[in-house]
């Protein structure tokens, strides 16, 4: 690609600019970045979309490696046990009747299976922008929320390599889900196998070494190893990616990597957002407006469920529950890497679903003290009528 360092400048300025912009109006940049994508599709050609994959697969890789890189083992174990119902009603609402409202629509059941998968996980870095901009972090909801996430956040890898065990086929059967499972179960137990029997016996030599300049190299290399054997297994390379980050985070080494590697993952993410924009083919596009318009709702409907029933499994207050029910829509990072799955001509469908569901999930999360204010003592007299 001719003037590489040119195009390569002008990108990262307009990055910058519709980041700045859309911080301002107070709206998620990835959503910028989409949307730059779709405006500038038209004057990129083959090999420049190319370049632009392959730097796109680089930020998703070492997103899903720093998100394992929280996860050491007893803490997933942990949270496990205290959100998993939850949990599973979450997986339940979201993946599984987004993809029976796709069916029912007349979409095809890989799609359908990607449409619940763009559905499900809320966005983490948007929820956690927003829970530090509002000062809820500490909130009880708050630590509800950020469970939720986690959960979600383990779950997707493992949707997401099904996935594209599906789209590498094209079909479904019994034997190539066995198989695609199978494979998923044998990659965790080896990671976990050898995060506590290597990892946790050099230690030592990476706490001794963590400040040096050799070390991100060392683990972007562990990273990058494990995506590519996951790719080589046809399952996704974002699952290998993690799964390495779980194995370090046994050093106890997780902030000091993840400081190192932050930074490089922040300059090449917008790369995927902007690579997704431009595989959105407005012209050509399949666009169903009613089950379209029933999948946003249903998606916000859902996340409303879980929030406010899942949080008082959880031990939530009505008011907390709700809190927590109006600021769980936004949809983000991990949709848009499920969504990018899909045919050319559905992405359409998908970005508009994320789009929106975004847009509208940041301002019901704005309102939602508000809201929990109003609706709240609703609840609170239904409860008392039942105790008299």
């Amino acid at each position: 690609m001719d003037h590489i360092f040119i195009i390569g400048g002008i990108l990262f300025f307009m990055f910058f600019v519709v980041s700045f912009v859309f911080q301002k109006i107070r709206l998620p940049s990835l959503l910028a970045y989409i949307f730059l994508g779709i405006g500038l599709s038209g004057l990129l050609i083959g090999p420049e979309l190319r370049v632009l994959d392959e730097i796109s697969r680089t930020g998703i890789v070492l997103l899903f490696f720093l998100l394992g890189l929280h996860f050491p083992l007893n803490r997933l174990v942990g949270i496990s046990r205290r959100i998993w119902k939850a949990g599973v009603m979450d997986l339940a609402l979201n993946f599984g009747v987004s993809i029976l409202i796709a069916l029912y629509f007349g979409f095809d059941l890989i799609f359908a299976l990607i449409m619940g998968g763009v559905a499900y996980a809320s966005s983490s870095a948007m929820t956690i922008n927003l829970l530090e901009e509002t000062n809820r972090m500490s909130s009880p909801e708050g630590e509800f929320k950020m469970a939720l996430l986690i959960f979600e956040d383990l779950a997707a890898p493992v949707i997401v390599s099904v996935l594209v065990g599906l789209s590498v086929t094209g079909r479904i059967t019994a034997g190539g889900l066995a198989v695609t499972f199978g494979l998923v179960v044998f990659m965790t137990v080896a990671a976990i196998l050898i995060a506590y029997y290597l990892f946790r016996k050099v230690d030592l030599f990476i706490q001794r070494y963590i400040t040096m300049d050799f070390m991100p190299l060392f683990a972007v290399s562990i990273a990058f190893i494990f995506a590519g054997i996951a790719e080589y297994l046809e399952l996704s390379k974002l699952l290998g990616a993690f799964l390495a980050g779980v194995m370090l985070s046994e050093t106890g080494t997780s902030r000091e990597f993840d400081r190192m590697i932050e930074p490089v993952k922040n300059l090449f993410m917008p790369f995927f957002f902007f690579w997704f924009g431009t595989s959105i083919d407005l012209g050509a596009g399949r666009l169903e407006p009613l089950a379209l318009a029933v999948l946003i709702l249903w998606g916000l409907i859902a996340k409303m469920i879980v929030g406010l029933w899942g949080g008082r499994i959880y031990g939530l207050t009505w008011k907390g529950s709700l809190r927590a029910a109006f600021s769980l829509g936004q949809r983000g990072e991990f949709s848009v890497v499920i969504a990018a799955l899909a045919a050319t001509t559905l992405r359409l469908f998908l970005g508009i679903y994320i789009s929106v569901t975004a847009i509208i999930g940041v301002y019901l999360f704005r309102m939602a003290p508000s809201l929990a204010e109003k609706i709240g003592p609703v609840f609170t007299r239904r409860k008392k009528r039942k105790t008299q």
